[in-house]
């Protein structure tokens, strides 16, 4: 379908958005997508639980304590048109009676919200696969799907229960983008109204590491140069074995890890020119990236992975710095400024060739320019008008005027009458397949296997 250009702006919506923290540790798509849309629409949004089961350390009853006390406090105003407000759910998903009270529970309190708020007919808007049962029941305009990951893929979830909720959304939905080419094959099968959106990147923010009077860090200072640098959640999809072999490798360089360290790396701790910084605020990023001579992306290739489409590495390449990387189908896209490695060995030597010379002023601004106009105001800007089109067309009578009532037969809630006829299978007992190996190619020796997280 050919979209012809609209005015995204030429009418207010009431968007309810559903995504993760908002004060999560590392700022996602989930973030920047909600703040661009809050500047032109009202928008609330509603901070999900998470995907997997809670296990009971206290981190995790500190994250149950403070998400409680900020639903009883109600909706939160965080800027102009922006109103965040934590959802009460529980966080059980496998057991069918569990998602039957999430069920009622969400649907009370956004009713609840919504006449509060005076809000009606809004637009919905979800990053979060696990509110399926809702998607229709609002009396929304039309539904959105925002899918950013394999999320089904990710560590700590039950597999079957979060691919099946995901694919429900996916189908209720009247829309629904993804963030990578992969993940649009198996979208397309649910729901043909699929759109691959790859993220955006703050391209002012990241610039500021160009600029020569910011300071170096406190915890930076008398670090030996070169720097190989990352920063994001260091989670089990990133490859410390690699990272280890690397600085084991190579004793005169400095690497520096930013971001929660989420997975066992007492080795690598132990390390002399490993330094794990734990995680910086976003705003600060640009300063500690400054400090690279080159970024790297160490991952896993499992099939979170595979599916994902990294935002460092856009935010790496708007700081003008080199970067390594292994190779997956998102990242192979970007070889022309992008080292990429298909082994430890490669990778390695990749490093050793970048850090073998300073880069040219021109090799800095031409890793800039790469990513220049995939900025998130133009990636916004993009999806909206395919939001406000095909909204627009749903919307219009059979003589061609626009018909507001019309839209209120949307995919999402003509859908939920016919899949609420079948019952809903029953996922207490865990009967998981193994889906890592199936319909994935080796793309070398580094990361030859394909693992199910």
């Amino acid at each position: 379908m050919v979209l012809a250009p609209v005015d995204s702006s030429s009418q207010e919506l009431v968007f309810l958005y559903f995504g993760n923290d908002w004060l999560a540790e590392n700022r996602t798509s989930s973030h920047h997508i909600a703040r661009r849309l809050a500047r032109q629409h009202r928008l609330y949004y509603i901070e999900c639980p998470g995907l997997r089961a809670p296990s009971g350390s206290g981190r995790d009853l500190k994250k149950i304590w403070i998400k409680l006390r900020r639903f009883l406090s109600g909706p939160r105003s965080v800027a102009e048109n922006l109103k965040v407000w934590t959802l009460l759910q529980l966080p059980f998903h496998r057991f069918a009676l569990v998602r039957r009270l999430n069920g009622f529970l969400v649907l009370a309190t956004l009713r609840w919200l919504m006449w509060r708020e005076g809000i009606r007919r809004p637009l919905t808007w979800f990053v979060q696969p696990h509110l399926a049962p809702i998607v229709g029941r609002l009396g929304e305009r039309m539904s959105v799907y925002y899918c950013t990951d394999d999320y089904s893929a990710m560590p700590g979830v039950n597999e079957r229960v979060v691919r099946l909720m995901d694919e429900e959304t996916t189908r209720k939905s009247d829309l629904v983008f993804v963030a990578s080419e992969t993940l649009l094959e198996p979208k397309l099968r649910l729901n043909p109204n699929v759109h691959v959106s790859p993220h955006g990147v703050d391209v002012d923010h990241f610039g500021q590491a160009q600029d020569s009077r910011l300071p170096v860090p406190a915890e930076m200072l008398g670090m030996s140069h070169p720097i190989v640098g990352f920063f994001g959640l260091i989670e089990r999809w990133i490859d410390l074995d690699l990272i280890r072999f690397l600085a084991e490798s190579r004793p005169q360089w400095t690497f520096v890890m930013i971001g929660r360290l989420a997975s066992p790396a007492e080795q690598l701790q132990r390390l002399p020119n490993v330094h794990f910084l734990g995680k910086r605020a976003y705003e600060d990023l640009p300063i500690y990236g400054k400090q690279f001579d080159v970024g790297i992306l160490p991952y896993h290739l499992n099939r979170q992975v595979i599916h994902a489409n990294p935002l460092k590495l856009r935010e790496y390449l708007a700081m003008g710095k080199p970067v390594v990387s292994v190779s997956t189908n998102e990242i192979d896209k970007y070889a022309d400024v992008v080292e990429i490695a298909h082994s430890p060995e490669e990778f390695l030597a990749k490093l050793d060739s970048v850090l073998s010379r300073p880069s040219t002023q021109a090799e800095v601004q031409r890793r800039i320019d790469r990513v220049a106009n995939g900025s998130w105001d133009a990636q916004v800007d993009r999806v909206l008008k395919i939001v406000c089109q095909y909204r627009n067309e749903r919307g219009r009578d059979s003589s061609g005027h626009a018909d507001p009532e019309v839209a209120s037969g949307t995919r999402s809630a003509q859908r939920v009458n016919q899949l609420e006829e079948h019952p809903e299978p029953d996922l207490t007992t865990d009967t998981r397949r193994g889906l890592g190996d199936q319909g994935h190619a080796s793309t070398g020796p580094l990361l030859s296997r394909v693992e199910s997280v």
